[in-house]
């Protein structure tokens, strides 16, 4: 019976990542847990190898990626209006090949098919795809076609049928914020935040990156950044419920800042490239302390740093002391160091799944 009920830290061994990841799984509610009569908290082996068999799933809704399938002309379309979607990622298809592989690979929390045009392959595709367990929890949206049109297949429960792409919004950030608040952030805070917040808080926690040592392959990137843009200060930045820290910094001492001072707030709400020419004329930031006070930025500008799932979980970033402007090349350079560090993640996930599976294959009796 002992084997089966394990503490929150015999639960981070098992699970690979820190005291404090494992405890942020137990309060957001990943993890079931319970109090000894001594006061403390004990979780089931179970529940744990459960988790590491399904690690995208343990925060509710899995996924910030929306993929869309539509015609290539509309495709510029949905960008445009899913750009409005704070804490989407938009994975855009005209094929529906790559639409298919790009569902099986990652599960989203929503897929958009447009049927506009009446294509007949679209329409193929969705009925294939209602009757698909592949689908699993991603939401259906279906856009244009006949409005009489009954719904597809045995997953019409979780079709939802628009007129048009200019209502997308509204519902995509209905179902990104699905999930049960977790709690690991005030229902008021001081920063805006995405509707699906909570469960990027516990993207990043799954990370277990918070709070650990310096590594080369993210300095490189800071370092580069600092060097290519000629920037006194780069930062990778990491955003938890109530700080910003550095996983990579150049050109500052600072380890880490209260939330409520990151402009990365506003990086990650968004997936292109957030600019502040002068951080001193914005109504944002004029009063934040890292502009008013002794550090006296006043040029910032980021690209979020993404996971698997399309959680942005902090960002590569850049500061200087006047005021500045990216040109087209600069911008490209940023988004690009933001998308190496955000393969570098990529890569630590797929590693850790790995290691997960064999972990349980090891645990099963030959």
């Amino acid at each position: 019976m002992d084997q089966d009920v394990l503490t929150t830290s015999q639960a981070a061994k098992l699970l690979g990542i820190s005291v404090r990841t494992a405890q942020l799984l137990v309060e957001g509610g990943s993890l079931t847990s319970w109090k000894t009569p001594g006061g403390h908290r004990r979780v089931y082996r179970a529940d744990v190898m459960a988790l590491m068999k399904q690690p995208t799933k343990a925060a509710g809704t899995s996924s910030a990626v929306v993929v869309v399938l539509a015609a290539r002309d509309r495709l510029q379309l949905y960008e445009r209006v899913l750009s409005t979607v704070s804490g989407c990622t938009a994975d855009l298809h005209s094929d529906v090949y790559s639409a298919a592989f790009a569902i099986g690979a990652r599960r989203p929390a929503a897929v958009v098919v447009d049927l506009d045009d009446d294509n007949s392959e679209r329409h193929s595709f969705l009925r294939n795809l209602t009757s698909h367990s592949v689908v699993g929890l991603s939401r259906i949206v279906v856009v244009g076609g006949h409005d009489d049109a009954p719904m597809i297949g045995p997953a019409a429960a979780v079709q939802t049928r628009l007129p048009a792409p200019e209502l997308l919004p509204d519902a995509l950030r209905i179902i990104l914020g699905g999930a049960a608040p977790s709690g690991l952030i005030d229902a008021s805070p001081a920063f805006p935040v995405a509707a699906n917040e909570d469960q990027r808080l516990m993207a990043l926690a799954r990370t277990g990156l918070v709070d650990t040592a310096p590594e080369k392959s993210f300095d490189r990137l800071t370092r580069l950044a600092s060097q290519v843009l000629a920037m006194p200060v780069s930062l990778m930045t990491l955003i938890t419920p109530d700080r910003q820290w550095f996983k990579s910094r150049h050109g500052i001492e600072l380890a880490e800042t209260p939330r409520n001072w990151a402009f990365c707030n506003q990086t990650i709400l968004q997936r292109g490239v957030f600019a502040v020419e002068d951080l001193s004329l914005d109504k944002r930031f004029a009063d934040n302390p890292a502009v008013a006070g002794d550090l006296h930025f006043r040029f910032y500008a980021g690209a979020p740093v993404v996971d698997p799932d399309g959680f942005a979980l902090g960002s590569v970033c850049v500061m200087d002391y006047e005021p500045r402007r990216l040109n087209r090349d600069q911008t490209e350079t940023l988004g690009a160091l933001a998308a190496l560090a955000s393969d570098q993640i990529r890569l630590r996930a797929t590693d850790r799944e790995l290691r997960w599976s064999q972990n349980e294959r090891d645990r099963r009796p030959h």
